[in-house]
């Protein structure tokens, strides 16, 4: 299909109790979300955005129309695989701490024990968790609920990534965060479905926005397209002179234009970031959530693969020897060059067969004289004469013998 996501005139309508019209959340929407784009659905309170992603996801039927979402119904549990979905509230059970959490959600996905233990890792580390992995989620911030409930949402690396309000309750660090791995996200082939009421998040990271009004698209287009002032423009350039500014000035008014001249600001989103960097490079110690940099090796497969394949294909391929013949020295019948690798002669002397063992003599080849050992323990006569002396209070047998020479 040529969308991930499209919608075909989608309406819903919620009833009130007698089952007459009420409400038309979302009235005839025709939406569509092309691959590998991160596109922002934008809107006020009650304006059909969650309602919207509701339908998309199949957790709610639509009054009129229909939706395809990945080629197949958002019901679909094959579609529903490929799909990781953050809701405005995250709904986590909150007497489990952070890595039971995302365990559960593996098992749901049905990922293999050893797929679980890798991604729970990566995840916790990618989203600043891991230093409090071990707490209940029910005692986290709404913050740090935000970052386990985007975690969750990564855990089966999923092909469509919907994000209702992910950057609620986040700090501006958390915030910026978050927008990097969106970014980072959709360079790695994924799509990104994107609600929020910062606006200033979707400018930074949307390719293209929708924004809705009582159901219905109002606007749509690339962001830089929709934002874009044809009738002003803007020069920047490095520090000049007073004089230089007042040229400038006379030459704009013969043009019979307006003229500002102010020096440009960072936004403070930038400033409060390089504030915070410089805090943690001094190791200031903090309670909280850590900042983290780049995201995890198993979003990005394919890339991780090619890694893998350079390492196999870098090893060095043997060449020509050079025209001078290089010193040898022979051992055992082996020639070990002077180029020979430290691996390579402890490789040679694992594998070198043993010396061959002398054959053991054999009767008639020649003879062979043995002495007989002489036993330590004595002999069970000279036990029984030893105990008869002592009982007699005789003299050892040396005394015995040094009388009988007297004689």
């Amino acid at each position: 299909m040529e969308y991930a996501v499209e919608t075909f005139s989608l309406t819903k309508v919620f009833s009130d109790w007698w089952g007459r019209d009420k409400v038309y959340a979302v009235d005839d929407l025709n939406l569509q979300v092309r691959y590998n784009e991160v596109f922002g659905l934008l809107g006020p309170n009650g304006s059909g955005k969650t309602t919207t992603l509701k339908l998309l996801l199949g957790l709610l039927f639509p009054t009129k129309g229909r939706v395809a979402v990945l080629g197949g119904y958002g019901a679909d549990p094959k579609i529903n695989a490929r799909i990781g979905f953050l809701p405005e509230e995250s709904y986590l059970y909150r007497y489990l701490n952070a890595r039971e959490t995302l365990d559960f959600y593996g098992r749901l996905f049905g990922l293999p024990p050893k797929v679980r233990k890798m991604r729970i890792e990566a995840l916790l580390d990618m989203v600043g968790l891991k230093a409090v992995a071990n707490r209940p989620v029910g005692t986290f911030s709404k913050g740090m609920a935000r970052r386990i409930g985007l975690a969750q949402a990564l855990i089966n690396d999923p092909e469509l990534l919907i994000l209702d309000e992910p950057t609620t309750g986040l700090d501006p660090i958390g915030t910026r965060q978050i927008k990097d791995l969106v970014m980072e996200l959709a360079k790695r082939g994924k799509t990104i479905l994107l609600c929020s009421h910062l606006l200033a998040d979707v400018e930074d990271v949307c390719d293209r926005i929708s924004i809705l009004y009582g159901g219905k698209i109002q606007a749509e287009g690339n962001v830089r397209d929709l934002l874009l002032r044809t009738n002003k423009i803007q020069i920047t350039t490095d520090t000049i002179s007073e004089n230089t500014i007042e040229k400038i000035k006379l030459l704009i008014k013969d043009e019979h234009a307006e003229c500002e001249v102010t020096s440009p600001m960072d936004k403070l989103e930038t400033f409060f970031i390089k504030t915070v960097v410089d805090a943690q490079q001094q190791a200031r110690p903090t309670s909280g959530a850590v900042s983290t940099t780049g995201i995890s090796d198993f979003l990005a497969a394919e890339t991780t693969q090619e890694n893998v394949l350079d390492k196999l294909v870098s090893a060095p391929v043997s060449r020509q020897s050079p025209p001078e013949a290089p010193t040898t020295k022979s051992t055992d019948s082996r020639i070990e060059t002077s180029e020979t690798k430290p691996d390579d002669k402890l490789l040679r002397k694992l594998t070198k067969p043993d010396k061959p063992t002398e054959p053991k003599p054999v009767a008639g080849d020649r003879k062979v004289t043995t002495q007989p050992v002489k036993s330590k323990t004595p002999e069970p006569e000279q036990i029984r004469k030893s105990i008869l002396d002592r009982l007699t209070n005789r003299s050892t047998p040396q005394n015995e013998n040094e009388d009988s020479d007297s004689k």
